[in-house]
């Protein structure tokens, strides 16, 4: 009877990749992860995040303070970096909070790139964050050139090379979901054995929605062809006939999490989120679960990056509602007058 009930049990997030013959060095290397990503839960559950979160590194504005590097971004930043040294399994790792890329390793067979920890200035009221991952195989064809060079390099490779890639959410539970190329899979973390256990598998996200996800409070600045998609289908007057709801927590990845299991579309029309540790992997996982991902004109993943924090407009979402909102033509907003909140 206890084997019958092990063998009913949903698998670890190891046991899943060992089920489907995941090569040993990505496993090693997404385990590190994973304990890099338990360890920032425990970070950001802690009774001192809030104050952690509030620090304002260098003064300044708060313009310029809203972009800046927090103590909590950086504490993930060196969790995931020290969990990658050990692994022993990683050439290159391109973080948003590191101007260039850190070559770690000769020998290490892959290029991480992720955003330690996005939305970390919602902290202080209980909102959602994320970390968000990818990964590349390393580029041995590039081996002969500078070390600067070669990381640079590596970590700019367009999003159709990408292995694997993924997000963590911390919220009311912690969430690890990802994709091998092969579906879109997620896990949840259970405390009591501190394992990832597989809750959402081979998500599908719904070919249409019924909700859009977006700061309303820029629409004056949006062009002519998005508002008129987003009054379309408020209005219940566009390809599905039921008037949408908005729904938008300002966390990239808690945002995309809930679009990704109810649908509909998630959006920042400005040239502000980051394509290489951002956009890509979200649209990676998207597309593994019949989504889509766009910089309003144009899928994510055939995009080559030309810089390590080069920014785009990003929408991700159902395949209808995605290709609804493109056929309006001009939905990515070019004003950007530099907004304090």
């Amino acid at each position: 009877m206890a084997t019958a009930a092990a063998a009913a049990s949903p698998p670890t997030l190891l046991e899943h990749m060992g089920q489907v013959g995941t090569a040993a060095d990505l496993t090693v290397l997404v385990a590190h992860i994973q304990s890099a990503c338990k360890r920032i839960a425990a970070l950001v559950a802690s009774p001192g995040n809030a104050e952690l979160s509030r620090s304002k590194a260098g003064g300044g504005t708060v313009a310029a303070w809203r972009d800046a590097p927090k103590p909590l971004d950086e504490l993930s930043n060196d969790i995931i970096l020290s969990s990658l040294q050990s692994s022993g399994k990683v050439a290159v790792l391109a973080s948003e909070e590191n101007d260039l890329p850190i070559w770690i390793s000769n020998d290490g067979p892959y290029v991480v790139v992720t955003d330690p920890l996005d939305g970390s200035r919602n902290i202080e009221v209980s909102i959602p964050t994320g970390t968000i991952f990818g990964i590349y195989n390393r580029l041995v064809e590039l081996d002969h050139l500078p070390l600067e060079e070669r990381a640079q390099l590596n970590s700019l490779q367009s999003g159709t090379r990408l292995v694997a890639a993924g997000y963590v959410l911390y919220s009311s539970s912690t969430i690890l979901c990802i994709s091998f190329g092969a579906g879109t899979h997620a896990f949840t973390l259970d405390w009591s054995t501190g394992e990832f256990i597989l809750t959402h598998p081979s998500i599908q996200i719904p070919p249409r929605g019924q909700i859009y996800s977006v700061n309303d409070a820029r629409y004056f600045d949006w062009a002519e062809g998005l508002r008129k998609y987003i009054d379309t289908i408020r209005q219940g007057k566009g390809q599905h006939p039921k008037k949408y709801s908005a729904r938008y927590v300002c966390s990239l990845v808690a945002d995309f999490h809930r679009t990704l299991i109810y649908g509909g579309v998630a959006m920042n029309p400005r040239d502000h989120l980051r394509l290489v540790y951002e956009a890509n992997p979200l649209s990676f996982l998207a597309e593994q679960a019949g989504g889509r991902g766009s910089d309003g004109k144009n899928r994510i993943l055939t995009i080559q990056p030309v810089k390590l924090h080069q920014r785009l407009p990003l929408f991700l979402g159902s395949m209808d509602d995605m290709l609804e909102l493109e056929s309006y033509g001009d939905v990515q907003q070019k004003v950007n007058p530099g907004y304090e909140v």
